[in-house]
């Protein structure tokens, strides 16, 4: 794919009083459609609706949300007050995906240096720092493919799971971006694609992305993740991380555990591929990362068709944490933490 053929998953549109426009994920992969987000009560219902996700993509969208909701103000105290019940407002969107703490948390950080100066230079200013982190996360993720292709050989099988690609970052992805650089190298790879029950990201999303690459993959049903692993079709496993603890124990999308369970039971190498702005080193280990609960909603009346008796009980976490003992590495920016342990991310997060 050339570059003109890639898919921007979010991007700015004008100036400081421009506005932020994003792919609809929900819609995909039957329609594609982009969509203004020109106030920050549109900012937060993309990124809790999922039209946007992934957590390197919602840390961006968060940052640009903050420029888009300071828009308006009259002087410096009004755009300060804006700017902290916005950052306040984005938070409460999503609770386990921590680019978005680490993306707001950035932008107050470069505000509170900016005391003094005029609303137009502050707004100014805070815009170059959101395009910043959207044009820091391109660059990470190119590396963490340089850093994880190196893992893989010509013709070898790989399964993923849910979607850690070009639409949940900025480019390439982080998991995706491993394959998608093993391509650029000349390696040939099949990829198994898990669905990814509730909302089938895998099905939707990755299985859209990887056809686009025309890289050879095959799309299954997470249930039978085990059966392909058996067959000897699998060599490694790779799949993104919304927030890694201090230890390494990694959160990702429900199901990410269950794969790392059965890639240890077949003697098969699980790998995490993730920014260091996903590590929460404020965290010693998974026990304390939120696990977001979701509507029973997507899993009784799954796109709009009912599949379940009416008043079931449903229990719906978005997320699960794989233990760093089940991960044989993590890919980052910054190389490779292998052995996974709180001394070596310590280690390799120290070195930019």
């Amino acid at each position: 794919m050339s570059n003109s053929d890639r898919v921007e998953t979010l991007r700015w549109v004008g100036d400081v009083d421009g506005h932020l426009v994003l792919i609809d994920q929900t819609l995909l992969p039957v329609e594609f459609q982009e969509i203004d987000c020109r106030s920050i009560e549109q900012v937060w219902e993309a990124i809790k609706q999922l039209r946007v996700r992934g957590a390197p993509a919602i840390g961006i969208a968060a940052a640009y949300g903050v420029c888009v909701g300071i828009q308006g103000a009259s002087d410096d105290s009004t755009l300060f007050a804006q700017l902290n019940k916005a950052a306040e407002y984005l938070a409460t969107s999503r609770p386990t995906a921590v680019n978005l703490f680490w993306a707001l948390d950035r932008m107050k950080a470069k505000a509170a240096t900016l005391q003094g100066q005029t609303v137009a230079s502050i707004r100014t200013t805070l815009l170059e720092e959101a395009r910043a982190i959207h044009d820091e996360d391109r660059a990470m993720c190119h590396a963490i493919g340089r850093h994880g292709a190196a893992l893989l050989e010509d013709g070898q099988g790989v399964l993923t799971h849910c979607n850690a690609g070009g639409l949940a970052t900025a480019e390439y992805g982080t998991a995706l971006s491993v394959f998608f650089t093993a391509q650029d190298e000349g390696k040939n790879l099949r990829v198994f694609v898990d669905e990814t029950r509730p909302l089938l990201q895998g099905a939707r999303l990755t299985a859209w992305e990887l056809s686009r690459r025309n890289i050879d993959a095959t799309l299954i049903c997470d249930s039978m993740a085990a059966q392909v692993m058996r067959e000897g079709r699998v060599q490694a496993v790779i799949t993104g991380a919304d927030r890694i603890a201090a230890n390494g124990d990694s959160a990702n999308k429900i199901g990410t555990y269950s794969i790392a369970v059965l890639a240890r039971a077949h003697g098969i190498p699980f790998y995490i591929a993730a920014p260091s702005s996903t590590f929460d080193l404020a965290i010693a280990s998974g026990t304390e990362i939120p696990i977001e609960e979701r509507a029973s909603e997507e899993i009784t009346h799954g796109f709009g068709r009912q599949t379940a008796p009416t008043g079931i009980k449903v229990y719906n976490p978005a997320f699960d944490v794989t233990p760093a003992e089940y991960i044989k590495a993590i890919i980052t920016e910054r190389g490779l933490i292998d052995p996974v342990s709180a001394s070596q991310i310590q280690q390799v997060l120290a070195h930019p």
